[in-house]
């Protein structure tokens, strides 16, 4: 399968399939006597798998080691959960200083409902 069907099959753009490939996530496939990439069926449901794991907030480095873990057994699955535990951790704490961030930012805003004396403005001053 060309270049473009698999982009479209697996829901990724033509360019992000290329970077993987560069990057290793998905090996070089043969071409064909024309010189247009021969992508094996497979390619759709690893694309997908990795389209998933980036969803799910996984970097390109975990998303590669899932993915040698994707042949193993009960070891395999046990390092797998440790690095989704791990990216769920880190997606709370970011969870929490966006939380901050909005708290502070709602704050601000009320500010600019209170009268102003000088024309000062709370929020451009807090900002600074």
């Amino acid at each position: 399968m060309r270049t473009s069907e698999l982009a479209d099959r697996a829901g990724v753009n033509t360019e992000t399939l290329r970077y993987y490939e560069r990057r290793g996530l998905l090996d070089e496939p043969p071409r064909t006597p024309g010189g247009y990439r021969d992508y094996p069926v497979a390619a759709v449901e690893l694309l997908r798998f990795v389209k998933r794991a980036r969803e799910l907030g996984f970097t390109l480095d975990e998303v590669e080691e899932l993915l040698h873990l994707d042949d193993g057994g009960p070891d395999s699955c046990d390092a797998a959960r440790a690095l989704a535990e791990h990216r769920r951790d880190d997606l709370a704490a970011r969870i929490a200083d966006l939380q901050r961030m909005h708290a502070s930012l709602s704050e601000l805003v009320r500010t600019c409902d209170l009268p102003r004396a000088d024309r000062c403005c709370a929020l451009l001053e807090a900002v600074r």
